[in-house]
């Protein structure tokens, strides 16, 4: 949850099925949930996992001496048959000052270079930050299959990252009254190009905003999606189901 308390996995998985959500991508963003993430994929058909370093976690770790110690449990977990991709890496200019940017960066670049050497889909994590993502992206020569996580940017820079044949997956916030310059970069991206998530336990959609999200609560966010799109909810979740099995392979 949001507040560190242990999610019971199995009843939120349950709840998930029950409003046709059954199939779940866990991320693991720092070595705990990292690990922890090869156990639910082992424990739990439903569960495809990612992991990766946060961006924030980057300049914690170098400034410990520690970060060259992390690339190597993450590249060996990695390998996992069962983790199909690799994130969410990034940059988060929100919360590391300047004195953090290169360590990011760097962080950045490297798994990016993972990504391309397993031959794994790459999810992007991007706040505050939209210009050097996209530009180091480019540098790195990104995967073909990437993704931009829980996408904030506008309609110049949807336009941008759909050129390049990236998926953008949108998450609760496209529900916010207060969103509407993020529903106007969804209605450009094609429908092929649209994926969606949950980022929970956090950005859960109207009307439960602020309170924890979860896999359960997807179809609402679906269903404003769709509207936009101008798509049934149907068609909507045909093509993202698609667009994720591709992605990803089978669960």
């Amino acid at each position: 949850s949001r507040e560190g308390e242990p999610i019971d996995v199995a009843a939120a998985l349950r709840e998930a099925a029950r409003v046709g959500v059954t199939r779940v991508m866990q991320i693991g963003c720092d070595l705990p949930s990292a690990r922890l993430t090869i156990g639910l994929v082992d424990e739990h058909p439903q569960i495809l996992g990612g992991v990766a370093l946060h961006p924030n976690e980057a300049p914690r770790l170098a400034a410990a001496g520690r970060l060259e110690t992390a690339y190597a449990e993450i590249a060996e977990l990695a390998t996992h048959p069962r983790v199909r991709v690799i994130g969410e890496s990034g940059l988060d200019y929100f919360r590391t000052g300047p004195d953090g940017v290169a360590a990011q960066q760097d962080s950045f670049r490297w798994h990016i270079a993972l990504a391309r050497r397993l031959g794994k889909p790459l999810q992007v994590h991007d706040r505050d930050a939209h210009e050097d993502v996209l530009r180091i992206l480019a540098e790195e020569d990104a995967p073909s299959d990437t993704v931009m996580h829980c996408f904030s940017g506008d309609v110049a820079m949807a336009r941008a990252c759909v050129a390049r044949g990236y998926v953008l997956s949108f998450s609760g916030t496209v529900t916010f009254k207060n969103s509407r310059d993020l529903r106007n970069a969804l209605a450009v991206v094609p429908l092929e190009q649209v994926q969606v998530e949950t980022d929970a336990p956090y950005l859960a959609p109207h009307p439960w905003r602020g309170k924890d999200n979860s896999p359960a609560l997807l179809p609402q966010t679906v269903r404003v999606m769709a509207g936009v799109l101008g798509v049934s909810v149907a068609e909507l979740c045909e093509v993202t189901s698609a667009t994720a099995q591709r992605l990803y392979g089978p669960w």
